[in-house]
Protein backbone atom coordinates (compact mmCIF):
# COMPACT_ATOMS: atom_id res chain seq x y z
CA UNK A 1 0.00 0.00 0.00
CA UNK A 2 0.60 3.56 0.00
CA UNK A 3 2.26 5.57 2.38
CA UNK A 4 -0.22 8.61 2.84
CA UNK A 5 1.75 10.80 4.14
CA UNK A 6 4.52 10.98 1.76
CA UNK A 7 2.95 11.21 -1.46
CA UNK A 8 4.75 12.94 -3.93
CA UNK A 9 2.42 14.31 -7.04
CA UNK A 10 3.21 15.64 -10.71
CA UNK A 11 0.97 18.19 -11.59
CA UNK A 12 -0.82 15.94 -14.02
CA UNK A 13 -1.76 13.54 -11.51
CA UNK A 14 -4.00 16.44 -9.99
CA UNK A 15 -5.39 17.07 -13.44
CA UNK A 16 -6.23 13.36 -13.90
CA UNK A 17 -7.80 12.94 -10.98
CA UNK A 18 -9.90 15.94 -11.00
CA UNK A 19 -11.12 14.40 -14.91
CA UNK A 20 -11.92 11.42 -13.78
CA UNK A 21 -13.92 12.65 -10.80
CA UNK A 22 -15.99 14.86 -13.45
CA UNK A 23 -16.36 11.91 -15.14
CA UNK A 24 -17.42 9.36 -12.98
CA UNK A 25 -19.15 12.16 -11.02
CA UNK A 26 -22.56 12.24 -13.68
CA UNK A 27 -22.08 16.01 -14.05
CA UNK A 28 -21.95 16.09 -17.64
CA UNK A 29 -24.70 13.49 -18.18
CA UNK A 30 -27.52 15.89 -19.34
CA UNK A 31 -25.77 18.37 -21.34
CA UNK A 32 -26.83 18.60 -25.10
CA UNK A 33 -23.85 19.89 -26.26
CA UNK A 34 -19.57 18.46 -26.84
CA UNK A 35 -19.43 18.27 -23.16
CA UNK A 36 -21.59 15.37 -22.90
CA UNK A 37 -18.34 13.67 -24.19
CA UNK A 38 -16.75 14.37 -20.90
CA UNK A 39 -19.66 12.02 -19.17
CA UNK A 40 -19.14 7.99 -18.67
CA UNK A 41 -22.42 7.37 -19.19
CA UNK A 42 -23.16 8.98 -22.43
CA UNK A 43 -19.47 7.49 -23.87
CA UNK A 44 -20.71 3.77 -22.36
CA UNK A 45 -23.98 4.37 -24.86
CA UNK A 46 -26.10 1.66 -25.41
CA UNK A 47 -27.03 -1.39 -27.51
CA UNK A 48 -29.13 -1.03 -30.63
CA UNK A 49 -32.78 -2.51 -30.69
CA UNK A 50 -33.95 -5.74 -32.17
CA UNK A 51 -36.53 -5.44 -34.62
CA UNK A 52 -39.98 -7.30 -34.26
CA UNK A 53 -41.66 -7.57 -37.78
CA UNK A 54 -45.31 -6.64 -37.72
CA UNK A 55 -46.80 -7.23 -40.82
CA UNK A 56 -44.72 -5.73 -43.69
CA UNK A 57 -43.20 -3.93 -41.33
CA UNK A 58 -40.51 -3.72 -38.43
CA UNK A 59 -41.42 -2.30 -35.18
CA UNK A 60 -38.18 -1.35 -32.52
CA UNK A 61 -39.31 -2.95 -29.56
CA UNK A 62 -36.54 -4.08 -27.43
CA UNK A 63 -32.86 -4.08 -26.93
CA UNK A 64 -30.46 -6.20 -27.94
CA UNK A 65 -31.42 -8.67 -25.28
CA UNK A 66 -34.83 -9.00 -26.99
CA UNK A 67 -38.33 -9.55 -25.05
CA UNK A 68 -39.65 -12.66 -23.06
CA UNK A 69 -36.01 -13.86 -22.22
CA UNK A 70 -35.73 -16.31 -18.62
CA UNK A 71 -33.41 -18.90 -17.62
CA UNK A 72 -29.43 -19.53 -18.24
CA UNK A 73 -29.73 -17.75 -21.43
CA UNK A 74 -31.43 -14.45 -20.68
CA UNK A 75 -28.67 -13.92 -17.82
CA UNK A 76 -26.05 -14.37 -20.00
CA UNK A 77 -27.20 -11.80 -22.28
CA UNK A 78 -27.54 -10.08 -19.09
CA UNK A 79 -23.67 -10.70 -18.18
CA UNK A 80 -22.55 -9.72 -21.28
CA UNK A 81 -24.35 -6.29 -21.24
CA UNK A 82 -22.33 -5.27 -17.83
CA UNK A 83 -18.91 -6.14 -19.74
CA UNK A 84 -18.94 -2.67 -21.33
CA UNK A 85 -19.05 -0.09 -18.70
CA UNK A 86 -16.45 -2.82 -16.49
CA UNK A 87 -13.55 -2.82 -19.34
CA UNK A 88 -13.97 1.05 -19.89
CA UNK A 89 -14.21 1.94 -16.53
CA UNK A 90 -11.04 -0.05 -15.96
CA UNK A 91 -9.25 1.33 -18.94
CA UNK A 92 -10.23 5.26 -18.02
CA UNK A 93 -8.70 4.29 -14.14
CA UNK A 94 -5.47 2.75 -16.02
CA UNK A 95 -5.07 5.82 -18.05
CA UNK A 96 -5.43 8.04 -14.59
CA UNK A 97 -3.30 5.73 -12.77
CA UNK A 98 -0.79 6.18 -15.39
CA UNK A 99 -1.06 10.00 -14.89
CA UNK A 100 -0.61 9.42 -11.43
CA UNK A 101 -4.08 10.67 -10.54
CA UNK A 102 -4.78 7.90 -7.70
CA UNK A 103 -1.76 9.10 -5.94
CA UNK A 104 -3.12 12.87 -6.14
CA UNK A 105 -6.34 11.21 -5.25
CA UNK A 106 -4.82 9.36 -2.19
CA UNK A 107 -3.60 12.65 -0.87
CA UNK A 108 -6.54 14.77 -1.35
CA UNK A 109 -8.86 12.48 -0.40
CA UNK A 110 -7.18 10.42 2.37
CA UNK A 111 -7.90 13.04 5.67
CA UNK A 112 -11.43 12.68 4.67
CA UNK A 113 -12.13 9.26 3.78
CA UNK A 114 -10.27 7.53 6.28
CA UNK A 115 -12.00 9.13 9.42
CA UNK A 116 -15.56 9.05 7.69
CA UNK A 117 -15.59 5.70 5.93
CA UNK A 118 -12.03 3.86 7.11
CA UNK A 119 -10.30 3.59 3.69
CA UNK A 120 -7.60 5.71 1.90
CA UNK A 121 -8.45 7.81 -0.47
CA UNK A 122 -6.83 5.98 -2.91
CA UNK A 123 -10.54 4.58 -3.35
CA UNK A 124 -12.07 8.06 -3.83
CA UNK A 125 -12.26 7.55 -7.61
CA UNK A 126 -13.80 3.91 -6.91
CA UNK A 127 -16.63 5.94 -4.69
CA UNK A 128 -17.20 8.62 -7.15
CA UNK A 129 -17.72 5.61 -9.80
CA UNK A 130 -19.61 3.96 -8.10
CA UNK A 131 -22.52 6.65 -7.12
CA UNK A 132 -22.78 6.25 -11.07
CA UNK A 133 -22.70 2.98 -12.28
CA UNK A 134 -21.99 -0.14 -9.40
CA UNK A 135 -20.47 -2.19 -11.96
CA UNK A 136 -17.95 0.09 -12.66
CA UNK A 137 -17.72 0.72 -8.68
CA UNK A 138 -16.96 -2.74 -8.31
CA UNK A 139 -14.65 -3.62 -10.54
CA UNK A 140 -12.46 -0.75 -9.85
CA UNK A 141 -12.63 -1.80 -5.97
CA UNK A 142 -11.39 -5.33 -7.40
CA UNK A 143 -8.63 -3.72 -9.23
CA UNK A 144 -7.10 -2.02 -6.19
CA UNK A 145 -7.74 -4.78 -3.86
CA UNK A 146 -6.06 -6.61 -6.64
CA UNK A 147 -3.04 -4.69 -6.29
CA UNK A 148 -2.76 -4.76 -2.80
CA UNK A 149 -3.64 -0.43 -2.76
CA UNK A 150 -6.54 -1.40 -0.17
CA UNK A 151 -6.31 -4.14 2.25
CA UNK A 152 -9.29 -7.12 2.47
CA UNK A 153 -10.88 -5.00 5.43
CA UNK A 154 -11.31 -1.76 3.51
CA UNK A 155 -12.32 -3.47 0.71
CA UNK A 156 -15.46 -4.97 2.76
CA UNK A 157 -16.08 -1.85 4.60
CA UNK A 158 -16.15 0.06 0.90
CA UNK A 159 -17.95 -2.93 -0.52
CA UNK A 160 -20.98 -1.91 2.47
CA UNK A 161 -21.22 1.09 1.08
CA UNK A 162 -21.51 0.58 -2.60
CA UNK A 163 -23.56 -2.59 -1.59
CA UNK A 164 -26.85 -0.56 -0.76
CA UNK A 165 -28.12 1.46 -3.26
CA UNK A 166 -25.54 0.48 -5.85
CA UNK A 167 -25.50 3.09 -8.68
CA UNK A 168 -27.22 5.54 -6.38
CA UNK A 169 -27.33 8.93 -8.56
CA UNK A 170 -28.17 6.63 -11.71
CA UNK A 171 -30.97 4.81 -10.30
CA UNK A 172 -32.47 7.27 -7.81
CA UNK A 173 -32.94 9.94 -10.89
CA UNK A 174 -33.93 7.09 -13.71
CA UNK A 175 -36.26 4.89 -10.79
CA UNK A 176 -37.64 8.00 -8.54
CA UNK A 177 -38.48 10.74 -11.67
CA UNK A 178 -41.69 9.80 -11.53
CA UNK A 179 -42.10 10.49 -7.73
CA UNK A 180 -40.30 13.87 -8.03
CA UNK A 181 -43.46 15.93 -8.32
CA UNK A 182 -45.06 14.69 -5.37
CA UNK A 183 -42.13 15.14 -2.82
CA UNK A 184 -42.83 17.92 -0.67
CA UNK A 185 -39.37 18.74 -0.11
CA UNK A 186 -36.06 19.30 -2.07
CA UNK A 187 -35.39 16.45 -4.33
CA UNK A 188 -31.69 16.52 -2.83
CA UNK A 189 -32.64 15.58 0.35
CA UNK A 190 -33.82 12.10 -0.21
CA UNK A 191 -30.40 11.36 -1.98
CA UNK A 192 -28.50 13.14 0.94
CA UNK A 193 -30.27 10.52 2.99
CA UNK A 194 -29.55 7.88 0.74
CA UNK A 195 -25.60 8.32 0.61
CA UNK A 196 -25.62 8.94 4.67
CA UNK A 197 -27.25 5.70 5.10
CA UNK A 198 -24.32 4.66 2.74
CA UNK A 199 -21.66 6.06 5.03
CA UNK A 200 -23.65 4.65 7.96
CA UNK A 201 -24.02 0.93 6.58
CA UNK A 202 -20.01 1.08 5.93
CA UNK A 203 -19.35 2.28 9.65
CA UNK A 204 -21.67 -0.90 10.49
CA UNK A 205 -19.14 -2.70 8.93
CA UNK A 206 -16.25 -1.06 10.37
CA UNK A 207 -17.56 -1.12 14.18
CA UNK A 208 -17.96 -4.85 13.22
CA UNK A 209 -14.91 -5.41 12.36
CA UNK A 210 -12.57 -3.39 14.44
CA UNK A 211 -14.53 -4.13 17.69
CA UNK A 212 -15.90 -7.88 17.01
CA UNK A 213 -14.32 -9.33 14.70
CA UNK A 214 -11.34 -7.90 15.68
CA UNK A 215 -8.69 -9.36 13.16
CA UNK A 216 -6.07 -7.48 10.84
CA UNK A 217 -7.42 -8.40 7.69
Amino acid sequence: MYDDTNVKVKWTGYVAVIFAALFFSGVFTGFDNALKALDFTNLLGTFGKLGVVEGDSVKLASNFRGAGGAGVRDAWLFSLSLAPSVVFALGIVKMVEYLEGLKAAQKLLSPLLKPVLGVPGISGLALIASLQSADAGGSMTKMLYEESLITEKERTIFSMFQFSGGGTITNYLASCAALFPFIEVSILLPLLVIFLLKVFGANVMRFYLTKIVKENI
